[in-house]
């Protein structure tokens, strides 16, 4: 409930940029008091900034960044977590594969000995990478080019995944905590995310630890909805708090 009561905290202050106590008391039918709790709470955490009277966005929130950069960042921990997440397609299965370089890497690591494997992308670079494995079908999604990312987002990229349903979502994102959920940079993007989480029996997460505890500008889901966290073993990762509402999560 309380994790809940602030990931929505955390949500609203991204929509909004900066909101007040009074409001989101009224919004969130609580008290004004459970409200600044809330507040220091998200504040001592970094994913918030207290102001007179209520909270804004931290100055550092994550930015996004092309494709070809995000790629250099630990790339041997995403090469290690694409590996484990390719593990998980079985015969038969029915796929998405969001954007990103961590979910490049999943697609990079899919085996070419899988049959009856349906991908459905809305990431060029991701289709292209899917040619060498010529038992696969691949569906893109069809949409606005996004160059910074080789993504397609809306308009026709919602229409084509509300009459899918997927086995399992490999799910990329910028920021991950346990009050604020799944977070991306981009808010196109974050809508595509938000629908392959609901047409997706399973959700992994595929991130590397710089991006746990993190707060992104848009929100994708609450941390309960993750499946499975596949990560990389730091000192500290991932966050303790994450242990308490993700069922299951995987350290290469």
């Amino acid at each position: 409930m309380i994790q809940a009561r602030r990931g929505e905290i955390l949500s609203l202050v991204q929509q909004n940029g900066e909101v007040s106590a009074t409001e989101l008391s009224k919004l969130l039918g609580v008290s004004e008091v459970t409200v600044r709790s809330d507040l220091n709470a998200l504040a001592h955490a970094g994913q918030l900034r207290r102001t007179r009277g209520g909270a804004r966005l931290p100055l550092d929130v994550i930015r996004e960044s092309p494709l070809e950069e995000t790629r250099r960042k630990h790339a041997a921990a995403k090469r290690r977590i694409g590996r484990a997440a390719a593990a998980l397609v079985r015969d038969g299965e029915t796929v998405f594969l969001d954007v990103g370089s961590t979910t490049t890497e999943v697609t990079r690591a899919l085996s070419p000995t899988l049959r009856d494997v349906t991908v459905i992308t809305n990431g060029l670079n991701i289709a292209l990478e899917l040619e060498r494995l010529p038992n696969l079908r691949v569906i893109v999604t069809g949409g606005t080019l996004r160059p910074l990312q080789h993504s397609l987002v809306s308009p026709y990229a919602l229409g084509v995944l509300r009459h899918v349903h997927a086995d399992r979502l490999f799910l990329g994102c910028n920021g991950l905590s346990a009050a604020a959920g799944v977070t991306n940079a981009n808010h196109e993007e974050a809508e595509i995310k938000r629908l392959m989480v609901e047409q997706a029996r399973a959700v992994v997460v595929v991130a590397d630890h710089s991006k746990l505890g993190q707060v992104s500008r848009a929100q994708v889901a609450p941390a309960e909805a993750v499946t499975i966290l596949i990560t990389d073993r730091q000192p500290g990762a991932p966050p303790a708090e994450l242990r308490g509402v993700i069922p299951s999560i995987e350290l290469v």
